[in-house]
């Protein structure tokens, strides 16, 4: 049996919207929700970022990268600014505007068409696929999912409890 182009292409953008969206954004929300401001904002040393420059960093990537390059629309995005906020604003407030961009964004990767992932962008200087565009934008958020999920638990001290199905077996119930 053999795939058609639009059905490998229906496969990748469900992976890459469900990793995106039901995956890695559900998760940042439900831990980033009870910070404190001084939590959000908080930097282990200047050469670290915290979570609300993180937050903001995957406003700007996913916006650019999903919304703005398969929207055609304009790229606004200023990236030195994302890493350069210092307490600019709360954790519901940071979780809103990028919560708005995710839902975008999945909407985006819901009507994404094969030609579309084979067409050639021109993102942040890069030119690239769309499916390398989808690929990356994925990626890049899990990466500093990762990196929320550690500056958390290093505050609290606590796991944050997402793989819990796993501890007796290693296996999903």
């Amino acid at each position: 049996m053999t795939a058609s182009d639009a059905q490998i292409s229906a496969l990748f953008l469900d992976c890459a919207r469900r990793s995106l969206v039901e995956q890695h954004w559900k998760r940042i929300k439900e831990c980033v929700a009870p910070l404190t401001e001084e939590q959000v904002w908080w930097r282990p040393n200047q050469a670290s970022n915290s979570i609300g420059n993180l937050l903001l960093h995957l406003n700007g990537n996913i916006g650019q990268w999903l919304v703005a390059s398969f929207e055609r629309r304009e790229d606004t995005r200023n990236r030195p600014q994302e890493f350069n906020a210092q307490g600019a604003a709360t954790a519901a407030e940071l979780l809103a505007r990028l919560g708005a961009t995710v839902e975008e964004a999945g909407r985006v990767l819901a009507r994404l068409t094969p030609e579309e992932l084979l067409a050639t962008y021109e993102i942040q200087g890069y030119t690239v696929t769309g499916l390398y565009a989808v690929f990356h934008a994925v990626e890049h958020f899990g990466l500093h999912y990762g990196q929320i999920a550690y500056i958390i638990k290093s505050l609290s001290g606590q796991d944050l409890g997402f793989h819990r199905e796993l501890e007796k077996t290693g296996r999903a119930r």
